[in-house]
């Protein structure tokens, strides 16, 4: 920055000592959060219920995968939300999009239409997921310079407002949903992501103005053959459908397998095509090759961070004693434990990376942190089958020691993270690595779709135990390939 700009940054109002464009971020994210986790915090319970209760009637374990799919693909969508915003629309356009498109699949949940309206609202939600959180996150990452000792900080205060809209989602969309009626409670997600639109359309003026263009346009001549392929992929998919349909293998099996499949292959083939652009420097190429360890950390991350929407959430609807003070608490508040913690935490990390400064401890370094923490988070939940057998309910205070742990470790992982992929992507495709990001979850989440079929009374200590203690591995893993990481960041700490 020059010192005309530097200067004229220091008299305009701030947000917590941040560009004010943080703070319209904030609360967009903040209540997309809402209306999302509201969503998640009942959608398993809906699924498992029983046709007369309001539910679909579904087997817990179909339902426990129909969650980690879900939320694969809602990952996974940022592939194409990425390449629209960096191609087409220009990252400001698309998360008014993909705003408009999540509202419209929480209306669509919030009707009566059985499992048409749920994949309906699946196709919705997954779609406009994929076009508003990348760019959402992307368009945190412009409001600072590349040097900038505040970007760590800041992303750390944008990640408390995405879990502040998930800390108070549960007690409004997961009360009404699981005392009142499933649609009634899908409707308030819809109202929430509403109140999101509402607030970028007043205020997003404060955000860099290079969002408004498309980092890497679509040239007029290529828009004729990318039609060409985007509608051969509809048909092709639309032909597969009818396929599966009339070998009759069309089922929720086959649908977990082939987005598992998908969910980790898809960002190999992303980091492939990136490394083997035209458009990407040298310098860039050794900076994605050191961002290959990091990804594959946060995968590994995540596959305990995502099961709270299934595995977690089972525990405290069928394993833990919700009964406190005389008072049945919904098991859908225990899906706020882990922003909770988050609100509790964010700030006091924040602070931390901001004091240390230029001693703050290395990216990879971080992740090991995030990695162990998230890791012990699954290998405690172990105790409740290890010491009473999995016929007494656990206490609630499990549950509560696993989402402070994982929590911490996501302080160390997910924030940084995310504000290392804004640094060490190419400029050619500023919005597609932050889909690359956000694939991470994804595979997980298809990871997950498999290994929470594993998950039962009979095997729950070596379940948790198990996955607890992979993860921790990987972890100490990056011990050893941080270093190799650090030297190919080249001029990026």
């Amino acid at each position: 920055m020059s010192e005309t700009s530097t200067a004229s940054t220091k008299t305009q109002r701030t947000f917590f000592g941040h560009p004010r464009g943080l703070s319209t971020l904030f609360f967009v994210e903040l209540w997309e959060r809402f209306s999302y986790y509201g969503m998640s915090a009942i959608l398993l319970y809906y699924l498992y219920t029983s046709v007369t209760d309001g539910g679909l009637g579904m087997d817990r374990s179909s339902a426990t995968a129909i969650v980690s799919i879900y939320s694969a693909l809602v990952y996974m969508s940022g592939v194409l939300g990425g390449w629209i915003a960096d191609r087409l629309l220009g990252m400001r356009r698309s998360i008014f999009v993909g705003g408009v498109l999540i509202m419209c699949g929480h209306i669509a949940l919030a009707l009566p239409g059985g499992m048409s309206a749920l994949l309906v609202s699946m196709a919705l939600i997954v779609l406009g997921t994929g076009l508003l959180k990348p760019n959402v996150s992307s368009s945190v990452g412009q409001l600072y310079s590349k040097g900038d000792l505040r970007r760590d900080s800041g992303f750390s205060l944008f990640y408390m407002g995405i879990n502040l809209g998930a800390f108070i989602a549960p007690y409004f969309v997961g009360t009404v949903g699981q005392k009142a009626n499933y649609h009634l409670g899908f409707s308030l997600a819809a109202v929430g992501m509403a109140i999101g639109l509402v607030v970028y359309l007043l205020s997003n003026r404060h955000l860099a103005e290079e969002g408004l263009r498309p980092g890497n346009p679509l040239h007029r001549s290529d828009r004729t053959r990318v039609a060409i392929r985007a509608a051969g992929i509809v048909i092709g998919l639309g032909l597969l459908t009818i396929v599966l349909g009339i070998a009759g293998l069309l089922t929720v099996t086959t649908l977990v397998n082939i987005v598992t499949i998908g969910s980790v292959v898809l960002p190999i083939i992303y980091l492939i095509v990136m490394l083997r652009s035209r458009n990407t420097s040298r310098v860039e190429r050794s900076r994605l090759l050191a961002y290959v360890p990091l990804f594959i950390g946060a995968v590994s991350y995540w596959v305990v961070n995502e099961q709270s929407g299934s595995v977690l959430a089972a525990f405290a609807d069928q394993r833990t004693n919700t009964v406190v003070f005389g008072f049945q608490v919904p098991s859908s508040w225990f899906a706020s434990l882990n922003p909770i913690a988050t609100i509790i935490l964010a700030p006091t990390f924040a602070y931390l990376w901001f004091k240390l400064g230029s001693r703050q401890p290395s990216t990879p370094t971080k992740f090991v942190f995030g990695l162990v923490l998230g890791g012990l988070s699954f290998v405690i939940m172990a105790g409740p089958a290890i010491l009473h057998g999995t016929d007494t309910l656990a206490s609630p205070f499990w549950l509560i020691a696993s989402y402070f742990l994982v929590i911490c470790g996501s302080m160390c992982l997910s924030p940084v993270g995310l504000s290392a992929t804004t640094k060490l992507a190419p400029q050619a495709f500023q919005a597609q690595m932050m889909s690359l990001w956000f694939l991470a979850p994804a595979a997980a989440s298809g990871i997950n779709a498999q290994l929470v079929q594993l998950y039962g009374p009979d095997t729950e200590a070596s379940y948790f135990l198990g996955v607890g203690f992979a993860v921790i591995a990987v972890g100490l893993v990056m011990i050893i390939v941080g270093k190799w990481s650090r030297r190919r960041m080249i001029g990026i700490k």
